[in-house]
C-alpha cells in the first residue's frame, strides 16, 4: 500500500482524489472536487461509531462489514474505471484510517495503484489553515474596488476567461454580500470550511503572486473572510477604482436581479425590500414596492442606488489610495487595461 503526504498528493499531475467519507462529511467540505464513494452512509457511519465506543474495535468492524461487504464489487469496478482515466487516484478518509485503509488495501490487493492520504481530510484541513496563516507573506492581491453595480464580478470572471489569477469571493460564498446577495444563486451557501477551502484551492494553485479580488467586507453572506486573507485585502498595496456611468449600474443590476429570473422572483425582490423599512421608513419602501409592481425596475433600482447604496459605501470607495481608475463602460477596453496593470505588477514595474 502506498502512503502520500498532502503536500505531495497536491502536486501530483491528473489527480483524483476519492473521499470514502460519507456524504455529510463530504458536502461540509472536501478536497479538489473530490469524488464522494461513501463506504457508509451517514446513519451506518453514526451505528458503527457508537458500537465502537460502547462495545469495542471488533464489534465495530463485524457492523462495518454488513454494511460494506456488498458494496465491495461496485467499488473496485468504478475505482478500476478511474485508475485507466487518472494518472494518480488518491483514497482518503477523516483521517486516515479504517475507511481509506480498508480500500486502498483491498484495491492494491486487486491489482490497482492507488495512493492512501497520511492522515486523511484532517491533514489536509490542517494544511489548508497553515497556509492560509502564512501565504499572504508572498503573494500580493490587487483589490477591485467600485460601487454597486460598476461590473467588479463580470471583471473578475472576464479575467477568469482570459486565466488570469483572481478570487471570486461573492461566487465562492454564493452571496454577493447585501440584503438581495442571495438572489443571483442557485446553490445554497458554503459551509466555513468549503469557503476556506475554495480560497485556499485558489491561492495555492494560482500561477503568479498577484491575484485580483474584489473589496469585501469581512463577512460574505454566511461565512467569513479568513483573518489573513481579508488582512491582505485591506492593507496597503495594489488598489484599482472601477467605475461606470449610472445607466450602465442600473441596467446591470437589472440583468442580474430582475431580467435574468422568473417571476417568482419578484416576491422575493419584495420580501428584502421590506427589510428595510426600519432604515429607510415605511413611505420610502412602500415607493418602492409600488414601483416594482408598476415594472419600473430602472427607476426603482436608480433610486436605490442614489438615495441608499451610494452613500452608504461611498465611504469605504474614499478611504483608498487607488493605483488606477478603470472605466468598465467599455468592458473590452477595461479587461484590456486591468490584464496590463497584472502584467506590469508582475514584472515588478509599479
Amino acid at each position: 500500500m502506498k502512503i502520500i503526504k498532502i503536500e505531495e498528493a497536491l502536486k501530483l499531475d491528473n489527480v483524483l482524489f476519492i473521499d470514502v467519507r460519507t456524504e455529510a462529511e463530504y458536502e461540509e467540505d472536501n478536497i479538489l472536487n473530490a469524488l464522494n464513494m461513501p463506504l457508509f452512509k451517514d446513519d451506518e457511519h453514526k451505528e458503527v461509531g457508537t458500537i465502537y465506543k460502547v462495545q469495542g474495535k471488533h464489534e465495530a468492524i463485524q457492523k462495518g462489514f454488513d454494511y460494506v461487504s456488498y458494496k465491495l464489487k461496485d467499488i473496485y469496478v468504478q475505482a478500476m474505471s478511474l485508475v485507466e482515466e487518472y494518472d494518480n487516484v488518491v483514497v482518503y478518509c477523516a483521517r486516515g484510517g479504517m475507511r481509506s485503509g480498508s480500500i486502498v488495501n483491498l484495491l492494491a490487493s486487486l491489482g490497482l495503484r492507488v495512493y492512501q492520504l497520511e492522515g486523511g481530510y484532517k491533514a489536509y484541513r490542517k494544511f489548508v489553515l497553515d497556509y492560509l496563516e502564512h501565504i499572504m507573506e508572498i503573494k500580493n492581491f490587487i483589490v477591485v474596488h467600485g460601487l454597486t453595480g460598476v461590473g467588479k464580478t463580470d471583471l473578475l470572471k472576464m479575467l477568469e476567461e482570459k486565466e488570469i489569477d483572481n478570487i471570486d469571493l461573492e461566487g465562492m460564498a454564493r452571496n454577493s454580500g447585501s440584503t438581495f446577495g442571495f438572489i443571483t444563486f442557485d446553490e445554497k451557501p458554503p459551509s466555513q470550511k468549503k469557503f476556506e477551502t475554495r480560497i485556499f484551492e485558489k491561492l495555492f494553485f494560482s500561477k503568479t503572486d498577484y491575484l485580483f479580488i474584489e473589496s469585501e467586507s469581512r463577512r460574505v453572506g454566511h461565512v467569513s473572510i479568513p483573518e489573513k486573507i481579508y488582512e491582505g485585502i485591506v492593507r496597503e498595496g495594489y488598489h484599482i477604482l472601477l467605475d461606470c456611468s449610472l445607466e450602465n449600474r442600473v441596467k446591470r443590476l437589472c440583468k442580474d436581479y430582475i431580467y435574468d429570473r422568473d417571476k417568482s422572483n419578484i416576491e422575493v425582490l419584495k420580501g428584502c425590500i421590506n427589510k428595510f423599512r426600519k432604515r429607510l421608513g415605511n413611505k420610502t419602501v412602500d415607493e418602492y414596492i409600488q414601483l416594482l409592481d408598476e415594472g419600473k425596475h430602472e427607476t426603482l433600482v436608480e433610486k436605490y442606488l442614489i438615495e441608499y447604496y451610494d452613500a452608504l459605501y461611498m465611504h469605504s470607495v474614499d478611504k483608498y489610495k487607488y493605483n488606477q481608475v478603470i472605466n468598465f463602460d467599455n468592458m473590452e477596453n477595461a479587461l484590456e487595461e486591468a490584464t496590463k496593470f497584472h502584467k506590469t505588477a508582475t514584472e515588478g514595474a509599479i
